[in-house]
């Protein structure tokens, strides 16, 4: 197990990653993969255990195992990935158990190295410079960071996973008892598809929908608000969704930020993020947020907009 996820303080702008590496041959060469994934979606790392086959499934689905009562797909990454895996490689591969948007799933890695402390500021988005060696599809990827030796971390989208497996498909079209509001909502994310999930859910409440990339994004998108409608900002701007994981400022030191701000303090905050464990629902509340939901449940989305806006209005 990994121990206490809730060390880190709020409003730090600061992530943990578990620091993991995929080994690739290429050229006749073989390359170390270094990659990462928040410490806040691990449950624990194990030893390969025996995996049982299942038929009609993609090939980098290795199978599935008995966790303590609990059956767990296992994916090979490297297979995900497209890497081809040197021949005669002497590890001991370990599964990194992930737990986002309330699903368990096991991933497959060469070996699992540390756990690394990284400032958001330093991890970009994923656009491709030098250091990737062009091999990795961007989309599989949600930002990079320069470690010691100017080697190159990539963070990579392991939900993405999830949705290629048809795990996690969000229904807004479905029939909900949904309430309709005026004015303005701001969406904060840095994935495209979760923001036009999250749009579309928002608009078909009522709102006009300003987007934002990250929080740095929403900063000034804030200040530009505040310019046109001063200090009735926050009656106009009725609600902010934000994610958690945002590379430049996350969700935590926005929401933190902009409630010690006393223009933007009344504009509740919720938090819309696939982190599902205990400790991200403390560290919102704690940031000053007013829900904490996990992506994408669209029938408890609405509820707790619903719910929020409503006290918001009240005040």
């Amino acid at each position: 197990m990994l121990g206490d996820k809730s060390v880190l303080k709020v409003g730090s702008n600061e992530m943990e990653l578990v620091d993991f590496r995929i080994f690739k041959q290429e050229r006749g060469q073989t390359y170390e993969g270094i990659y990462g994934v928040n410490v806040a979606k691990v449950r624990e790392i194990i030893r390969l255990p025996k995996l049982t086959e299942l038929p009609g499934v993609p090939d980098y689905v290795e199978g599935i195992f008995d966790l303590r009562g609990i059956v767990i797909p296992v994916i090979d990454l490297a297979k995900w990935m497209g890497v081809s895996i040197p021949e005669n490689l002497n590890i001991k591969p370990r599964i990194i158990i992930s737990e986002f948007n309330n699903i368990l799933i096991g991933f497959i890695v060469h070996e699992a190295k540390r756990i690394r402390r990284i400032n958001w500021k330093d991890i970009e988005p994923a656009s491709f410079s030098a250091g990737t060696g062009g091999i990795m599809d961007k989309s599989k990827i949600t930002g990079v960071t320069r470690i010691e030796n100017d080697d190159v971390l990539l963070i990579l989208d392991l939900e993405s996973v999830v949705q290629d497996l048809g795990f996690y498909s969000p229904d807004v079209d479905a029939e909900y008892e949904i309430e309709r509001f005026s004015g303005l909502a701001m969406i904060i994310d840095d994935s495209g598809t979760a923001r036009k999930i999250t749009k579309e859910a928002m608009e078909k409440m009522g709102f006009k929908v300003i987007e934002a990339i990250d929080g740095e994004d929403a900063i000034d998108k804030l200040e530009d608000l505040y310019g046109l409608y001063g200090a009735n900002v926050y009656k106009e701007l009725k609600i902010i969704i934000c994610d958690v994981e945002m590379p430049k400022m996350d969700g935590f030191h926005f929401a933190a930020k902009t409630k010690d701000d006393s223009r933007f303090t009344k504009i509740p905050i919720v938090f819309n993020s696939s982190i599902s464990d205990h400790f991200s629902n403390i560290r919102g509340n704690e940031a000053g947020g007013e829900a904490y939901l996990v992506k994408f449940d669209a029938n408890m989305f609405f509820k707790e907009v619903s719910r929020v806006v409503k006290a918001h209005l009240k005040d």
